[in-house]
């Protein structure tokens, strides 16, 4: 999630609604500035008996951070504790039971990903050995309850626990207990913005399944493959899912803000303290009249702060975020970016994707995301085809689409072989979680404390 920091630079108050559009539209840049963000979360566990670390205990969380100083990492503070890193790879920053995440810096090209990741998790094995530390990569805890699990001390988490329970009966599990892969990409115009938009959240489903990697709910299968997407089913309708507006006539920079002034506050940031907003409306704010503060208008960092606060299947910023993946191993962290750069930085390869899904109805899109959590691949489509099938044909799009851009590696290779893990999960038809499943069932014995040993970086 976001980290803020103190207040530097500009902040004007925003006057009126073209400020509101205005971080949307700020976002539009030519195709030879378009960039690749990846983030990726993973969960962190003590090697001597797989505890989630707390943030002060010896060897802990805090430790974790001040050891990451070493190789260049800027600490950022909140009160008195480091809670995030700046450096050139981007931002080291803590989710609230200390899944631990990089949000890497904005890269040309999948090769720079790729490398960025392997530097990032070569620096956090190095400390982590010092400090008996591991990393999973799963999408869900695989055998830890909520009240095993520390709770890192950031302002914004605070007021995020009080609240979850108040919309939802999973949100707690969500801040808690999830990791995720996500990609950060850009857009020329508002219309391309919209295209890329409809594609992406209609084909979201697809990506949950082919990264569906949570299967296991306090060390026994939990009937999903992808628990954690699951989990956004209940965690609060006011701020997730699948926006069915985005495909209707007229959808733009001025129905996403609409969205956005309905979806409830939870904070607003002022003087490096958070203070609770939560339930309050940012169209109340605008007018100066939110009780949490009253008579004092929003400036254009607390929209800045309020778009990060919903969590529907793809986000609006000043890009686009691609928020439907489980948190994996290496590979499938370059594959993810990989996917959608595929389908959505290439004219053909986006136009082709849209043929694909443009006769899809509301109903399918809901449908379709009902079902895949559990059903993974098995998942039907429009049309009759299952996901398996469809993944193919999406595969091959985004293999043309990564071969049109011709961004080489010194060895003279392009991007499209950072998507050999989903072809070979759709060549066999299971998906990361069934393979668990089977190694549970199997030559586990039923006993998830192998899953340390097979999933961890």
């Amino acid at each position: 999630m976001t980290t803020r920091t103190a207040e530097a630079g500009p902040d004007p108050q925003i006057e009126g609604r073209d400020d509101l559009l205005s971080v949307f539209a700020g976002g539009e840049k030519p195709k030879d500035r378009w960039r690749i963000g990846t983030e990726h979360e993973k969960f962190v566990y003590a090697l001597n008996d797989h505890h989630a670390p707390s943030y002060e205990e010896k060897g802990g969380i805090h430790a974790l951070l001040i050891g990451l100083t070493k190789f260049g990492w800027e600490p950022i503070y909140e009160g008195d504790n480091i809670i995030a890193l700046s450096g050139p790879d981007g931002n080291v920053s803590l989710e609230p039971a200390g899944q631990f995440e990089l949000s890497g810096a904005p890269l040309d090209n999948l090769h720079q990903t790729c490398a960025e990741t392997g530097r990032h998790l070569a620096q956090v094995k190095e400390i982590g050995d010092k400090l008996g530390m591991g990393f999973l990569g799963l999408g869900f805890w695989p055998d830890k309850a909520r009240a095993d699990l520390p709770i890192m001390p950031k302002g914004r988490y605070e007021i995020m626990l009080r609240h979850m329970p108040r919309v939802g009966s999973l949100g707690l599990d969500m801040m808690l207990r999830t990791c995720t892969i996500q990609t950060n990409l850009d857009y020329a115009s508002e219309a391309d913005m919209v295209k890329k938009f409809r594609v992406s959240l209609a084909l979201q489903p697809l990506a949950t399944a082919l990264f569906a990697n949570s299967p296991f709910t306090n060390g026994q299968p939990n009937g999903f493959l992808s628990y954690r997407s699951h989990i956004w089913t209940d965690t609060d309708p006011a701020r997730t899912g699948m926006l069915p507006f985005v495909f209707e006539d007229g959808f733009g920079y001025e129905r996403y803000a609409d969205y956005m002034l309905d979806v409830p506050m939870y904070f607003v940031f002022r003087d490096g303290r958070y203070i609770d907003a939560a339930g309050q409306s940012f169209r109340d704010f605008l007018d100066g009249r939110l009780p949490a503060m009253p008579e004092e208008k929003p400036r254009l960092a607390d929209w800045t702060d309020h778009l990060s606060t919903a969590f529907p299947e793809v986000r609006l910023k000043s890009f686009l975020e691609m928020r439907g993946a489980d948190g994996g191993p290496w590979n499938r962290i370059c594959a993810l970016p990989a996917f959608w750069v595929g389908l959505l930085y290439d004219d053909q390869a986006l136009d082709a994707a849209w043929d694909e899904v443009k006769h899809w109805t509301i109903d399918d899109h809901h449908r379709i995301r009902e079902q895949v959590p559990r059903l993974g691949l098995a998942t039907q489509g429009p049309r009759g085809r299952d996901f398996r099938t469809l993944g193919g044909q999406i595969l091959d799009i985004a293999h043309a689409g990564l071969a049109a851009r011709r961004r080489f590696n010194g060895a003279g290779d392009d991007e499209t072989g950072f998507l050999d893990p989903l072809r070979e999960i759709v060549a066999h038809g299971k998906v990361p979680a069934q393979v668990l499943l089977d190694r549970f069932h199997g030559d586990w014995g039923g006993e998830i404390r192998h899953v340390y040993e097979e999933m961890s970086f």
